[in-house]
């Protein structure tokens, strides 16, 4: 599929000069025959008695072995670069912003990098960054957002980890106390406050829902959780009768006046929080409430397989985390969990297979709009199915871009942020994800679940990616190796 586009996706584009103004065309062959070459050449070298070769960078066919172990060569060869990568990327510091706080574009989403590095590696230097950084962010918290991405929820729950992993647990109560302090505000009816992940009462809920897995149930306490649980659902129903549409959505958002589908503002991030089971949504409501506004929002879906912006909105333009199926999929995957049918998961394949032909945007690497985001699909269908294909396509989405099709990483657009969700440390985000399995809470890809992955990496180079406002641009293809280093080891 990624050689020759399907008829039905041409059919229901907007046209292909559209797309390949948003994405590049996928040079990559599908899984199903790259599996065949592969099996072409074994069979070749069977039939003169001569031994297989081992796949190898330089191999257009599988990353992997047929037990979905990467290729060394391949992780030797990216392994080799780290040394200096490190030395770059630390240069690259000098000139990030002090005072961006937030885990989606400041200095919070470095902690977490670090964090990630600390679970992977078990080096307690990694720990020790993640707190100088995450105690930077805790002397300039804004005061005017109140989620995990955007606003003082998420220094304050990641300050929590970090001080218990430090053992610090005054210091760790203290940041659990602040994070509480902003309850009141969140489950105010009153307030104007949207639901949504990015900005409103889903991404607080998500810190709580953090600060528990990571510490410990009970952590946050269970009525706390249901309040704003409460809130979220409440205001859901309120908009749906405002806009009656009671029966088809029982459970409608919106975010400046528009309701928003995808992951970032939309009801798939929503509905997925709702969905998880540590916030204990009881199942009458799961059934009664969040099954048919999910079942509302998968009938908006285009013939091409991907989700609108908007329930507004006509155009199949957007393929991306925050608008369209590489948001949408992860809600899917979770609804066939949580309801075991397999509408869910056959509507979820459907989305890879759009990511898969219109998701290496020229954005760049980034989670929110770009192909790390992008990636994060594949690797939560691999961990779900265990088919290969899944893997295989993670691996090509984010291989290093040395390592892709001549010229892509200088045709891709640029930002200028040192950013979690923006910019160039998702790729090692991304890589450090692909050693935990399962894959944790993908659809917003911060570490809500891992365990039994200490260790991991041992006696290895890595490190972590981060860059200077005037830097990003110059790494972002040291990040995609970074990605596979950390990756496949």
């Amino acid at each position: 599929m990624g050689e020759t586009m399907s008829k039905r996706l041409k059919l229901h584009l907007g046209g292909e000069a559209e797309m390949e103004e948003r994405a590049f065309p996928n040079p990559f062959p599908d899984y199903e025959a790259a599996l065949s070459a592969a099996g072409l050449a074994a069979g070749a070298a069977e039939e003169t008695g001569r031994a297989c070769p081992l796949p190898t960078t330089e191999d257009p066919g599988l990353p992997f072995h047929p037990n979905g172990k990467i290729v060394p060569n391949f992780t030797k060869r990216i392994q080799s670069k780290i040394k200096d990568l490190l030395q770059q990327m630390e240069e690259g510091l000098k000139t990030a912003d002090p005072h961006d706080c937030s885990a989606y574009t400041g200095w919070t989403g470095i902690a977490l990098l670090y964090l990630q590095l600390y679970r992977v590696t078990g080096d307690q230097t990694y720990l020790l960054r993640s707190l100088d950084y995450v105690k930077r962010t805790l002397r300039n918290l804004s005061g005017r957002r109140v989620t995990f991405l955007c606003g003082d929820a998420g220094p304050l729950a990641v300050g929590a980890v970090i001080y218990h992993k430090l053992k610090s647990e005054c210091e760790s109560q203290e940041c659990i106390t602040k994070l509480l302090q902003m309850h009141r505000t969140i489950v105010c009816q009153e307030s104007e406050l949207p639901d949504e992940l990015l900005y409103g009462r889903a991404g607080y809920l998500y810190a709580l829902l953090y600060v528990n897995t990571e510490i410990g149930p009970g952590t946050v306490g269970e009525t706390a959780i249901k309040e704003v649980v409460a809130a979220i659902i409440e205001s859901g129903k309120t908009l749906s009768r405002e806009e009656r549409k009671t029966e088809r959505c029982p459970l409608l958002y919106q975010w400046h006046r528009k309701q928003y589908v995808g992951a970032a503002h939309g009801m798939a991030g929503i509905y997925y929080m709702l969905m998880q089971p540590e916030a204990k949504v009881d199942q009458e409501t799961l059934t009664e409430m969040v099954k048919p506004s999910i079942d509302y929002v998968r009938h908006k879906k285009f013939r091409s397989g991907n989700y609108p912006s908007s329930l507004s909105n006509e155009t199949d333009r957007l393929v991306h985390w925050c608008h369209g199926a590489p948001g949408v999929i992860h809600m899917l995957l979770q609804a066939y969990q949580v309801f075991k049918e397999e509408k869910y998961l056959k509507e979820a394949m459907e989305c890879s297979d759009v990511i898969w032909q219109r998701g290496l945007l020229r954005k760049g690497y980034g989670i929110c709009h770009g192909t790390s985001g992008n990636g994060y699909s594949f690797l939560t269908l691999y961990h779900l199915t265990q088919d290969k294909k899944y893997l295989y396509r993670a691996c090509k989405v984010r291989s290093p871009p040395s390592l892709q099709p001549r010229n892509f990483k200088n045709r891709v657009q640029k930002h200028n942020s040192s950013s979690l969700f923006e910019s160039t440390p998702p790729n090692l985000w991304l890589s450090l994800f692909l050693l935990a399995r399962p894959c944790p809470w993908p659809s917003v890809p911060l570490c809500l679940r891992a365990s039994n992955i200490k260790g991991t990496l041992k006696n290895t180079s890595s490190g972590v990616i981060l860059l200077g406002q005037n830097y990003c641009t110059m790494y972002k293809h040291y990040l995609c190796v970074c990605l596979f280093v950390c990756l496949f080891v």
